[in-house]
């Protein structure tokens, strides 16, 4: 049977690779040690949706394993060798404003993790597809360069401009602040490319925009929707950080993101890098998505604002999709912003109320 590796497997994206890739007939073999508890605190455990996977996908097998234990990543792939036909790297340390307490914990996660995996592949099973989670913020704060226009709601880049159907691919990362989270992503960004590069492995870089979901362990310095909606359904006090409540984000839903990884696996590529998010389609700022959540729940939102933006942090991103629609052209966006906010309430307004 076919095999993928999974890492950070119980998190957002990991565990929606999980249950896709399951329901498509490859034998599941997860990684992940709670890593997002330690960055994050008792709230952020995924402990809680490893039991879901466990409980309901047939065949998963876990491994509680550090991606920086070379030597374990190392006798997981020597296990299943040439079986493994797909790994989709997704563990990662995600903020970066956690980077900077800790920045040798957040570049030997996402750096030395990266390497590990990737030459464990090319040792044990060089054929496979290699997928892994980018960020946006390895373009640095180069997108609040742009020319942007302030509107009653939210901040837009100038109509004239040629990013605005969105970032593209080919904008800079350099001379420019990343934050060390950005920086040791740029690295492990680097290394997936030039593994497909220089060994001619199948690897696809995916620069994600907000990642979210129903299944996302949301929390103050990471899960933007996730965790607003955790707020706005119970109560609980929420900061907005600068530019007035108008910076811009695009939101894909995990189940767009694991359909673009399908498509990527039934028709690989080699190094090649894809900008990824909602897009036009599915992007809202702040003040718009308090908006909706409010809205949603019935209840007016407990939040407060700081005039100090996060370092590095974008005033304005959203994600050109059309280099891999013009790839994979079968691909589309399935979930707006509206639509992800109510599925994120439903699933979770109980589970919230009993930790309440």
């Amino acid at each position: 049977m076919s095999v993928a590796i999974i890492t950070g497997s119980a998190g957002l994206i990991g565990s929606e690779a999980v249950r896709f890739f399951a329901g498509r007939g490859l034998q599941i073999v997860g990684i992940d040690n709670d890593m997002r508890k330690f960055f994050f605190g008792a709230e952020a455990s995924t402990a809680w949706n490893l039991q879901r996977l466990e409980a309901e996908v047939k065949g998963y097998t876990h491994h509680n394993l550090d991606i920086r234990d070379n030597d374990g990543i190392r006798a997981v792939f020597a296990r299943y060798g040439k079986d493994i036909s797909l790994i989709i790297h997704t563990a990662a340390q995600p903020s970066h404003d956690w980077a900077a307490k800790d920045p040798q914990s957040d570049f030997t996660v996402n750096a030395n993790g990266t390497l590990n995996m990737l030459q464990a592949a090319r040792d044990y099973c060089p054929e496979a597809t290699f997928l892994f989670t980018s960020t946006n913020k390895v373009y640095g704060d180069i997108p609040n360069a742009l020319p942007l226009v302030e509107l009653e709601k939210r901040w837009e880049i100038d109509s004239k401009h040629v990013y605005h159907p969105g970032i593209a691919e080919d904008m800079s990362i350099d001379q420019c602040k990343h934050s060390l989270f950005g920086a040791s992503k740029v690295a492990a960004d680097v290394l997936v490319q030039e593994y497909g590069r220089y060994f001619g492995m199948k690897t696809a870089v995916f620069r994600g925009g907000c990642l979210t979901g129903p299944n996302h362990s949301g929390t103050a310095l990471h899960g933007f929707l996730a965790y607003l909606m955790k707020c706005a359904a119970t109560g609980n006090a929420y900061t907005i950080f600068g530019y007035k409540g108008k910076q811009v984000r695009d939101n894909i839903h995990s189940s767009d993101l694991i359909s673009a990884f399908d498509a990527v696996f039934r028709d690989p590529v080699s190094a090649e890098v894809y900008n990824m998010g909602g897009g036009r389609e599915s992007n809202c700022s702040m003040i718009e998505a308090i908006d909706l959540c409010e809205k949603i729940t019935g209840r007016k939102m407990n939040y407060t604002y700081s005039e100090d933006n996060r370092s590095g942090d974008h005033i304005w991103y959203i994600s050109d999709l059309r280099k891999f629609k013009q790839r994979y052209p079968a691909w589309g966006i399935r979930y707006d912003v509206p639509r992800i906010l109510q599925e994120i309430y439903e699933f979770n307004r109980e589970r919230w109320s009993k930790a309440a």
